[in-house]
């Protein structure tokens, strides 16, 4: 569904905003890129099968350079995540030190960005919900939330 009107995110709790992606430096060397392309799914599929783990969400983008923004409950879910031994992750990140590891092939990079209420500000306009929106309360951008401002102190 389509929202027309300007529409922004309230989310009462701290959150985590997590980038990654990869760059296909090689696009010929797929047997080095499309492992690591392939293994995304497979994590989400976990994450979202557990929500204890502590994804709440996310939206991705393709092209030469990828690009994923996940929303997490905590950078201490991700860290655990991360570091699970039983999780998907660790082997996927052990196979591509492995494989690839520092030949230039692919590449891959990730940023983290702790946030919480107030530290925040989103505004979306003829679209459905979207990033922060599917995570936290859709509410319309009106009174405390029309400006930029008043949605970073609301």
């Amino acid at each position: 569904m389509i929202y027309p009107q300007r529409m922004t995110a309230a989310v009462d709790e701290d959150f985590v905003v997590f980038l990654i992606g990869m760059r296909i430096n090689k696009p010929w060397k797929i047997h080095k890129w499309l492992p690591v392309a392939q293994s995304m799914p497979k994590m989400l599929t976990e994450l979202y099968l557990n929500p204890e783990l502590g994804l709440l969400g996310h939206e991705q983008w393709f092209g030469r350079t990828t690009i994923m923004i996940q929303y997490w409950k905590s950078f201490e879910h991700l860290e655990r995540y991360a570091k699970n031994k039983t999780s998907v992750h660790l082997p996927v990140w052990a196979e591509f030190n492995k494989k690839v590891g520092q030949s230039g092939d692919v590449g891959i990079w990730h940023e983290t960005y702790l946030s919480g209420k107030g530290q925040y500000e989103c505004v979306y306009n003829n679209m459905p919900k979207f990033g922060l929106a599917k995570i936290g309360n859709h509410v319309e951008a009106q009174g405390k939330y029309k400006s930029a401002k008043g949605r970073v102190s609301a």
